[in-house]
């Protein structure tokens, strides 16, 4: 099989390997060895060997609902080796100062510059009040306001993403959210100083000690020291996106994310080099899914090569290689459409598309968490800096789920308003329809206003 597996559209069996790769990676299949081993520490649970995730999820949430404090005090002492009390669940504001002095003011610079590309591309695609349909004495619209108070769940361990501080909070502060929580494990202790700085640097001043699915339930029921909140966002292993599965409803989610992917569709004029860098950067998050679809032959060999040339030069080879082995593939096709009638299929989190003609084949291609369109526009850029948050729809989810914003954060409100001239055209087809039904109160109130 070597370093990634081929799948030609010529084999006799080529819908059968098709067909077993997106099963794994829209089954959530996909964890790495080290995963499954750390499993039980800062995002996992001290379960028994045998039990499901889902038991050990229940079991977690039922703690911290009727325990409080005391379940979070418990677990952050089995799961992540933190010794904590009552009053050190919260971080205090001077050890976020402290945090945030100590950050390199390259770095500080930086995000700096991240946060103000996210918070103008979040403030171009806020929705806003539209002036209302004016129509015979009717006046139909629709309003627009932030959720009072939100949650977000930034990563730690050995998944610490600062970025998705970023990349959660900036969006529920364009929205207008007046409460922002954030939650992040306290692995070996305490949480990630960068963490806590950026978190000081976007004004964010409630911050807590708790990971995985302990936090997704202080968050969602409350707790003495951490009042609920009304909508949870941010990434997480398979233990916080069951938290987030089994808390929906009573408390809103952005969605539960799985393992990263990227599909790359690719004709004859791509770069094998840049390819082969796109697809170990996605393969780098261990798991991660990176898939080539292109109509050229030549590019698949190209890109075989350039993966083992590039692999090699690599900090984190070892992580990459299982990725590459097992959740990864170059598929070769017939053409250009074959490439963007299969993507739809896959639905993937991440494309890119280096074609003779972007255009064309993002128009065809329906569903994607995000596009980037030409060679020069790689998935990091989106990671980081581009603007569009980088919590995506993963597993398929792209076929009806849409990448996180500011929006997420907003509630709809449809407003009615009736002038005499409405009333006289609507009050006896509204009695209609009412009596029709048996509902003979709400026939009366319409009629009652003629």
């Amino acid at each position: 099989m070597g370093l990634i597996p081929s799948i030609h559209f010529s084999s006799p069996d080529f819908r059968e390997h098709v067909d077993a790769l997106r099963a794994r990676i829209h089954g959530g299949q996909l964890v790495s060895a080290q995963g499954a081993r750390s499993a039980k520490s800062s995002e996992g649970s001290p379960a028994p060997e045998h039990a499901t995730i889902q038991d050990i999820v229940t079991d977690i949430l039922g703690r911290v609902r009727e325990e409080g404090d005391a379940a979070l005090i418990d677990l952050a002492h089995q799961l992540d080796g933190a010794e904590l009390r009552r009053g050190t669940l919260r971080v205090g504001p001077s050890e976020l100062e402290a945090a945030h002095a100590q950050v390199d003011a390259e770095l500080l610079a930086l995000m700096r510059r991240a946060a103000s590309n996210i918070r103008a591309y979040q403030e171009h695609i806020r929705h806003r009040d539209s002036p209302p349909l004016v129509r015979d004495g009717r006046r139909l619209g629709v309003r627009y306001r932030p959720v009072d108070r939100a949650g977000v769940y930034v990563p730690g361990g050995r998944a610490l993403y600062p970025s998705s501080v970023l990349m959660t909070v900036v969006p529920a502060q364009v929205a207008g959210v007046s409460e922002i929580a954030l939650c992040s494990p306290p692995t070996g202790g305490d949480i990630h100083p960068l963490v806590l700085a950026i978190a000081h640097e976007l004004g964010v001043r409630e911050v807590y000690r708790i990971g995985g699915a302990v936090a997704i339930g202080a968050m969602a029921f409350g707790t003495e020291t951490v009042p609920a909140v009304q909508k949870i966002a941010g990434p997480g292993n398979a233990f916080v996106a069951e938290a987030k599965r089994q808390v929906s409803g009573p408390v809103g989610i952005d969605m539960m994310a799985g393992p990263s992917e990227v599909i790359i569709i690719a004709d004859a004029r791509a770069s094998a080099r840049y390819v082969a860098a796109d697809l170990l950067a996605q393969a780098e998050h261990d798991p991660g899914s990176a898939i080539l679809i292109t109509p050229s032959e030549a590019l698949a060999d190209s890109v075989r090569e350039e993966l083992a040339s590039q692999i090699a030069r690599l900090e984190r080879a070892d992580a990459i290689r299982p990725s590459l082995e097992h959740n990864s593939a170059l598929v070769v096709v017939e053409h250009l459409d074959a490439a963007c009638a299969l993507t739809n299929e896959f639905a993937p989190e991440h494309l890119q598309i280096m074609t003779s003609d972007n255009a064309r084949c993002a128009a065809e291609v329906r569903h994607a968490g995000a596009i980037f369109l030409g060679e020069l526009a790689s998935v990091p850029f989106g990671d980081y800096i581009a603007g569009p948050s980088h919590t995506l729809p993963t597993g398929g989810t792209a076929r009806f789920a849409s990448a996180m914003s500011c929006n997420d954060f907003l509630k709809a409100s449809s407003t009615i308003e009736y002038e005499a001239e409405g009333i006289a055209q609507d009050a006896g087809d509204v009695a209609k329809f009412a009596t029709h039904e048996g509902l003979t109160a709400h026939a009366s109130s319409a009629a009652i206003r003629r």
